[in-house]
């Protein structure tokens, strides 16, 4: 298990849609893992393969108490609104406003192959649609209000920066 390098924009990778992964072998339980502890040691919420410049349907996510993991993720329902600040750990230091459902219903599958559903709101449904957004090549740049993006010092970041 090693952390990987987080590859930052404008890299290709970024903006390329990721592909459904076919089974759930030795090398997505390495990627898994090595993602786990690049997203812990960036202290982040969340961490799409994409981001480490793999083009596969996985990401990782903190949901407070614990590490989670998402195989071929897909959004089955969201509801309600809410507004916030991300950030992201692939455009260090740049914050906006980003406009998301409140909840989301998320289906994938975990590392042993079985098909999960979760229910999440606030700040995880917020990671979960960001980190989805990853995987489908579209950055938080693109959903923020424009006039809400700035640069911010490390000691001003909000607690959405690391997603």
């Amino acid at each position: 298990m090693a952390a990987r390098d987080i590859v930052k924009f404008p890299n290709e990778a970024l903006r390329s849609p990721a592909k459904n992964v076919t089974r759930s072998d030795a090398g997505i339980k390495d990627l898994v893992e090595d993602m786990e502890k690049t997203l812990r040691e960036a202290k982040g919420l969340g961490l799409a393969a994409n981001q480490v410049g793999v083009l596969q349907k996985v990401f990782v996510y903190h949901d407070g108490t614990s590490l989670g993991v998402l195989i071929n993720p897909r959004i089955v329902s969201a509801s309600g609104e809410q507004t916030g600040i991300e950030g992201c750990l692939s455009v260090p230091g740049l914050q906006g406003e980003v406009k998301r459902a409140n909840e989301v219903v998320v289906k994938g599958t975990d590392l042993s192959g079985k098909t999960v559903r979760i229910k999440a709101e606030g700040l995880l449904a917020r990671v979960f649609q960001h980190e989805l957004d990853h995987l489908n090549g579209t950055l938080f740049i693109d959903r923020a209000e424009p006039d809400t993006l700035q640069y911010v010092t490390e000691e001003e970041e909000s607690p959405g920066k690391g997603l």
